[in-house]
């Protein structure tokens, strides 16, 4: 079983950076693949960022954030990180932090394991 907390959302203006931290509690972290959505008011939630497992340093991301987004990982901090640059109005979103064995299930927003989500909201 995998715990899932994030943590560093808030309100930010338009242009700003932010970063997001999943702290994962649970065995063998550094075996999962990790990753982030988003879900707008109204909307689906939207696959945004993905990390493959370990230290591969494979990534993938959401076109309408690439460039923008990077994902990382401390497998030493059970951690994953979403930083966050020149945010736009229509970043604004509950963000959820995903785990899961299967990189593509992180990638199509299905994984085994969400948290609680992270509220980002970015001001015109």
């Amino acid at each position: 079983q995998v715990q899932l907390v994030e943590s560093g959302g808030g309100l930010i203006q338009a242009g700003a950076s932010l970063r997001l931290s999943c702290a994962a509690s649970g065995p063998d972290f550094s075996n999962y693949a990790m990753g982030w959505s988003r879900q707008a008011p109204g909307k689906e939630r939207e696959f945004v960022a993905a990390i493959s497992r370990r230290n591969t340093g494979s990534t993938y991301y959401a076109e309408n954030v690439k460039g923008r987004f990077t994902i990382s990982r401390d497998n030493t901090k059970n951690t994953v990180y979403l930083q966050m640059n020149n945010l736009k109005p229509e970043d604004t979103a509950v963000y959820y932090c995903a785990a899961d064995q299967v990189f593509h299930k992180i990638v199509v927003a299905t994984p085994d394991y969400w948290g609680q989500g992270t509220q980002v909201t970015v001001s015109s």
